[in-house]
């Protein structure tokens, strides 16, 4: 079992540029597995424009993986997705795992764009067949409903041989995409027992396909906070999540100290789950940077004693 825990942004919560990277230099420094920005290209709130953040965040650092959570393939082009992928995995030395899926019809992307919803399942599957051949083909033709290329190629291609390609949504169709192309599954708001549903689902429909993700390629998020019920930073991140969502977060959000983080955390487990992004709840550079700490000294130590890495094999003798 190889439990990893990354760190997930959708709003940009920091007062300053310095505060965000004092953070991230956090992140780096105090074995944080990755870092995944939401992707929303229309906003009221500030929000980072995912590509051009992991970009960042890839010349910032040495060590830390990142990618984002995840991208909307529908309403992006494929093969500037490809190249974008292909250059940041290059210059990061392999760092990145890129995600992709749909999008909810619910995002302000397609009112305010002027694109119908209707299709975005078939734009995604094209988009991601595109992608994958551009990272692995010299020369890709392509005759889709929705898409046509002649003789398209990107290089440099990205630096993993075998570029991971990790799939978010819990539809149906979701599910069978994953199965199909997927090396890994990203959950979205489901609690652990949804979770759970989802991966025995794509295991049986891998299956069917003559495919096998790997364990520790499902992947489940979740927001913490250190604090109290009643906090006033913690109802007002809750009932805005409701808002957008129309959710309940009641169940969703892991609040209380560290052991309340780490159950949240074997909750998941428990379900097949191997892979996670939290969020941290916090408004301001001090404030996050006190829950990110906090996460850092408490939570990960933990989850390394509770669910020890396997042992890397050593190299066979000459």
């Amino acid at each position: 079992m190889t439990v990893a825990v990354g760190i997930g942004l959708m709003e940009f919560p920091f007062d300053s540029p310095a505060g965000y990277w004092r953070w991230v230099d956090l992140c780096e420094q105090g074995g944080i597995d990755s870092f995944w920005q939401t992707d929303r290209v229309v906003s009221r709130e500030p929000i980072l424009e995912c590509m051009t953040a992991i970009a960042a965040v890839a010349g910032r650092t040495k060590r830390l993986k990142f990618g984002m959570n995840v991208i909307s393939l529908a309403l992006r082009d494929p093969v500037l997705v490809a190249k974008q992928c292909a250059t940041i995995d290059l210059l990061s030395e392999g760092r990145l795992l890129p995600a992709f899926g749909v999008g909810s019809p619910a995002a302000p992307e397609w009112k305010a764009l002027g694109i119908d919803t209707k299709g975005r399942g078939g734009k995604t599957d094209e988009g991601l067949e595109i992608i994958k051949r551009l990272w692995t083909e010299e020369s890709v033709d392509f005759d889709g409903r929705y898409y046509k290329l002649k003789g398209a190629s990107i290089s440099p291609r990205p630096v993993q041989a075998d570029i991971p390609m990790w799939i978010g949504g819990n539809s149906e169709a979701a599910i069978e995409r994953t199965a199909r192309v997927g090396t890994g599954w990203q959950a979205g708001p489901e609690t652990p027992e949804q979770a759970g549903v989802v991966v025995k689902a794509i295991k049986a429909a891998a299956a069917r396909y003559g495919r096998a993700i790997d364990e520790d390629h499902y992947g489940a998020g979740f927001p913490f906070y250190f604090g109290r019920e009643g906090d006033p930073v913690l109802d007002r991140v809750r009932e805005s999540y409701q808002k957008r969502t129309k959710r309940d977060p009641a169940g969703y959000f892991a609040v209380g100290e560290a052991a309340d983080i780490v159950q949240r955390i074997a909750e998941y487990v428990e379900n097949g789950v191997e892979k996670f992004v939290v969020r941290p709840v916090a408004r301001g550079d001090e404030a996050m940077m006190a829950q990110t700490r906090r996460l850092v000294e408490e939570v990960i130590p933990e989850v390394a004693r509770r669910w020890p890495k396997p042992p890397k094999k050593a190299a066979a003798a000459e």
